[in-house]
């Protein structure tokens, strides 16, 4: 999917999300910069784009927060500099969980818990790891394979919110799509 095109739906179900994780690992600091650019001109507030990896990006961008990948410098190295960022880590494990969390990291991005298409071929890590994690007092937010079918399972396991790619960016409704997993987060009062 292009920049361009995620903008299209951005434009339009900004409204009904939390947050925006722009996760173009490819591309230089100036082309994820210019994408940040494309979305505040589509109305998408810089208060809602979390980046990938990329700080400096995160910071000239006014962004809500920078998610953080076991190749990324330490969330307390970040906080300690950049205070005003959010910071989300990226694991796989309990224990990446905890090192995370003593590393000062504000949320978990947990997952695949399901099969996945951005994941094909490798084994999910599964809702009893998810439950494991919640137990570590730092909000869960899994992804990974989530549909509106499968949310209440991953909410009733302790996660705090999910994140979710395909199942918005590639629906034929974008709008209908996050409408079905807001339908579903209500009735568990996430």
């Amino acid at each position: 999917m292009s920049v361009d095109q995620l903008a299209e739906i951005a434009k339009d179900i900004h409204p009904f999300v939390t947050a925006l994780h722009l996760r173009e690992k490819q591309k230089s600091a100036k082309e994820l910069f210019q994408a940040v650019e494309l979305l505040t001109n589509v109305n998408v507030p810089p208060a809602k784009i979390v980046i990938n990896d990329r700080v400096d990006v995160a910071i000239v961008a006014m962004a809500l927060g920078v998610q953080l990948a076991y190749h990324s410098l330490d969330s307390d190295c970040v906080k300690e500099h950049f205070p005003q960022l959010r910071v989300g880590t990226s694991i796989h494990s309990y224990e990446e969980g905890q090192n995370a969390k003593e590393k000062g990291a504000d949320y978990l991005l947990y997952g695949h818990v399901f099969p996945s298409q951005s994941k094909p071929g490798k084994p999910p890590n599964g809702l009893g790891e998810l439950t494991r994690l919640t137990q570590l007092d730092i909000p869960v937010i899994a992804i990974g394979g989530i549909t509106p079918e499968n949310t209440g399972q991953v909410i009733k396991a302790g996660a705090n919110g999910i994140a979710v790619m395909s199942g918005v960016l590639e629906a034929r409704d974008p709008i209908l799509a996050v409408k079905d997993y807001i339908k579903v987060l209500k009735n568990f009062s996430v």
